[in-house]
């Protein structure tokens, strides 16, 4: 996690989303610099399992036309409600599933500027509770996956080139041309 907010920072702005903070900051040749940190609620995901299978999402997002694969969660309520408390409303309300088996996972901070950070949960033997209720900007269908097409999600560039040769060889080409 990046250091947190000197006490001595002001908030320059405040977003629906994002807060920005400014502070005086001594340098190491003694001149002093502003330095600047975004703050944002965390965000809380779940890998969920029903039976043997994984609980994947597709999603449209009113900024995002395109569909995407995603894990149900999202942000949490502003800066003070719980992860865990986000991930089991997140799951409900985007799924209909619920479950009472949970392990906090990963905790991940993917921008050392941004004081932002991301839960990811699994929940096991999730059973359907209710139908989904969606936010009026999402769209979002679910459906089940097995264990190894979920290992197979991910789309970075450097994994796909480790097991797959086509990538593998499209990336040493971008590196080193012919």
């Amino acid at each position: 996690m990046p250091d947190p907010i000197p006490s001595h920072a002001k908030i320059v702005f405040q977003g629906q989303i994002f807060e920005v903070w400014q502070w005086e900051q001594k340098m190491f040749d003694g001149s002093i610099a502003i330095f600047e940190r975004l703050r944002r609620p965390n965000t809380a995901q779940v890998v969920a399992t029903v039976g043997d299978k994984i609980l994947l999402e597709t999603q449209q997002q009113p900024d995002n036309m395109t569909p995407f694969p995603s894990l149900p969660g999202g942000r949490c309520e502003g800066f003070n409600e719980e992860p865990l408390t986000a991930a089991k409303r997140e799951l409900l309300e985007e799924t209909g599933y619920a479950a009472d088996d949970w392990l906090l996972w990963q905790e991940q901070n993917p921008v050392g500027k941004i004081q932002w950070t991301i839960y990811t949960f699994i929940a096991r033997n999730c059973v359907k509770q209710q139908e989904p209720h969606l936010d009026s900007g999402e769209k979002i269908t679910t459906r089940l996956i097995d264990f190894d097409e979920f290992l197979m999600l991910s789309e970075h560039l450097l994994f796909r080139a480790r097991f797959d040769d086509k990538a593998k060889e499209t990336l040493r080409t971008l590196l080193f041309g012919k």
